[in-house]
């Protein structure tokens, strides 16, 4: 408990029904042409290639939680009322964070400079859904290991920014996930950079 487990290479499959929600596609009303669907398909596996998905996660006991405030071990300390709502029932939380790599904020900016803003636009969304998709994936990594101690992971998760917990929060969460190790910053706004890098918390029943 309290140790960061690194994970530096998460594989997984685009999510092509989330990235076309993310486009602006409904899958029972909106009708994608062959080829455009097949040049989609094509920049989504593109960007794929470019990503180097990484993500660290970090057990923490939960010492006190008194409706307003959440203590951790560890020495950290997080005021929000949802938050401990939303961790009421568990004994440990769990703070977690993805990141997609440098290399594919390089290529939105240079298809952007390009004038090519379609392919932008597709390598933006497959991003954002395969940082959100490392997050699934390694929820349901823990939730593997958990279940020989007859432990389970709250299904959902919880971000800084969400509701009253405060972006703020975010500074503790990535120095505590030692996120650096894998490149990512922290700027003077909490915003994580590269940009599709995000952080999270869960809660072990």
């Amino acid at each position: 408990m309290d140790a960061v487990i690194f994970l530096e290479k998460i594989s997984i499959d685009p999510p092509h029904e989330k990235i076309y929600q993310r486009l602006g596609f409904k899958k029972q009303t909106t009708a994608v042409p062959p080829e455009q669907k097949h040049a989609t398909d094509l920049l989504i596996h593109e960007a794929a290639a470019l990503m180097t998905i990484g993500g660290m996660l970090s057990r923490l006991a939960i010492k006190h939680n008194d409706g307003k405030e959440i203590g951790l071990s560890g020495g950290l300390t997080f005021t929000s009322q949802k938050l401990s709502f939303f961790l009421r029932d568990c004994r440990e939380a769990v703070l977690m964070g993805a990141t997609a790599g440098p290399a594919i904020m390089e290529a939105i900016q240079e298809k952007t400079l390009q004038n090519n803003l379609a392919a932008a636009v597709v390598y933006d969304a497959a991003a954002s859904e395969m940082t959100d998709a490392a997050l699934d994936w390694m929820m349901s990594y823990l939730n593997q290991n958990i279940r020989r101690e007859g432990k389970t992971l709250l299904p959902r998760r919880f971000s800084a920014g969400y509701a009253d917990f405060a972006l703020e929060n975010q500074k503790m969460i990535y120095e505590k996930l030692q996120m650096n190790k894998l490149g990512v910053k922290i700027n003077s706004s909490f915003i994580l950079l590269p940009e599709k890098s995000v952080t999270a918390i869960s809660g072990i029943c």
